[in-house]
């Protein structure tokens, strides 16, 4: 990962949804990082009085076996065997409190990137929760008010696509006109 920059798009993808709460799996942390995922897992453990249950979790069989339903993550290092144990899912604060471990130049630059994915995630949490909020405001006005936007689309499309009178008359001197026809 050395000087290649980070794409954000990337670090945004490998946020899920555990226990109604934001985390990045072990693995995806340590391929961020560049470690493998024991000396990450090993860091953390040095320092288990840092990562309280609140900033790191062990994942249960049921949810991985409901991620990789959800097509979120397809395998968990199966190469060489698979894993003994669930994965550990890191919170934001988790990940945060990774850069006092994991001290190397690319952790600090990878953990910089990661709390700027938390923020975008919370931001467009926040619109989503605002956006419906508008959109219900608004269906609640629709109801009410049926007739009124019927009757203004109606005068909107008569005022776009006139209804046909026959033929129309030329404006302006029409003597010599009628008497053609």
């Amino acid at each position: 990962m050395g000087s290649e920059k980070l794409e954000s798009a990337g670090i945004d993808a490998r946020i899920l949804l555990v226990r109604g709460v934001s985390v990045m799996l072990d693995s995806d942390l340590a391929a961020l990082y560049g470690v493998t995922t024991s000396a990450l897992l090993q860091g953390m453990k040095r320092n288990r009085k840092r990562f309280p249950r609140d900033f790191v979790f062990q994942m249960t069989n049921q949810e991985v076996t409901n991620l990789r339903s959800q097509s979120v993550i397809s395998s968990l290092e199966r190469r060489y065997g698979g894993r003994r144990y669930g994965p550990w899912a890191f919170t934001e604060q988790g990940v945060a409190m990774l850069s006092s471990v994991l001290r190397s130049d690319t952790a600090v630059r990878v953990n910089i990137e990661i709390m700027r994915a938390f923020v975008r995630l919370r931001r467009a949490a926040m619109v989503s929760t605002q956006l419906m909020s508008l959109v219900e405001d608004l269906s609640k006005r629709v109801d009410t008010h049926d007739s009124v936007i019927s009757d203004i689309v109606e005068s909107i499309r008569q005022i776009v696509d006139p209804p046909a009178q026959g033929r129309a008359r030329p404006i302006g001197f029409t003597a010599d006109l009628e008497e053609t026809q």
